[in-house]
């Protein structure tokens, strides 16, 4: 039998727009979507409800492609939750205390330490306060702040001195607009936002009428995370590889468009 041999694993994050529910066709499509994409784990962000996720996998099984998931519940309807290969390791999901900021009873990041042949990191996957006019930024620094200051701790605790940090989610924040919010979110200058550089020109939240801009965020530590492949990250255009339009895309499986990078696993 022909085994497939691989030195990289691909790690990807996408947002499916949960927001009141996802009904059957749409999620026959996106298990659609996750097949084409093919990650070895994802990160996904409005999962509603908690349940949504194993009906999703099962989906995505028809396939072929069987995926393990791991949750934990939000005090809200949006959860984050991760689907993840056999043999991927995904374990000590948290959420984070106090990272919901000033925002009561908002979103909280979530914590995975994951392991995949020799790369192992440690995983925030967040989905930050949204709204583009001040309050909603002043909002996300609260929660950014928090975060940042979490993972800028948890870089000085022995065990993580040296382990890739690794931090994704829908950021709800724009390169060149939000500044405050990267600045916090960043830590003690201790992420590297890769979205920010590598997808200078692309976009991942469609807009009514076609529009687009790029909301969601994908960031590697500066330090010991030699595991990235430099410049791998790119945002999968799930709506050509399933012959669709953006605006019947945003109407049929997510306003949203997922991000995937590569890793070394050797």
């Amino acid at each position: 039998m022909q085994i497939f041999e691989h030195t990289l694993a691909r790690v990807a994050v996408w947002n499916l727009a949960g927001f009141g529910g996802i009904d059957s066709d749409r999620m026959k499509r996106q298990a659609e979507g996750l097949a084409l994409l093919d990650a070895e784990l994802v990160t996904l962000v409005e999962v509603n409800p908690v349940s949504y996720i194993d009906a999703l996998a099962a989906e995505i099984g028809t396939y072929g492609l069987h995926y393990d998931t791991t949750i934990v519940a939000q005090p809200g309807d949006l959860h984050i939750g991760f689907l993840h290969k056999k043999g991927v390791e995904v374990t000590n999901a948290t959420l984070v205390p106090g990272s919901e900021g000033a925002y009561a009873n908002g979103r909280r990041a979530v914590s995975v330490d994951i392991k995949m042949g020799k790369f192992s990191a440690h995983l925030l996957g967040v989905h930050l306060k949204s709204g583009r006019d001040k309050p909603e930024q002043k909002l996300r620094d609260t929660q950014c702040i928090a975060i940042g200051n979490y993972l800028t701790n948890l870089r000085n605790t022995p065990g993580f001195k040296r382990k890739t940090l690794l931090l994704m989610g829908d950021f709800n924040m724009i390169p060149g607009q939000d500044v405050s919010n990267f600045h916090h979110l960043g830590g003690d200058d201790l992420m590297d936002f890769v979205s920010s550089w590598d997808l200078q020109d692309r976009f991942s939240h469609i807009l009514d009428k076609g529009r687009a801009n790029l909301l969601d965020g994908f960031a590697v530590s500066r330090t010991y995370a030699t595991d990235y492949v430099r410049g791998s990250l790119r945002l999968f255009p799930m709506h050509w590889t399933m012959d669709m339009g953006r605006e019947r895309f945003k109407d049929e499986v997510s306003d949203h468009l997922p991000f995937v990078a590569s890793f070394k696993v050797y």
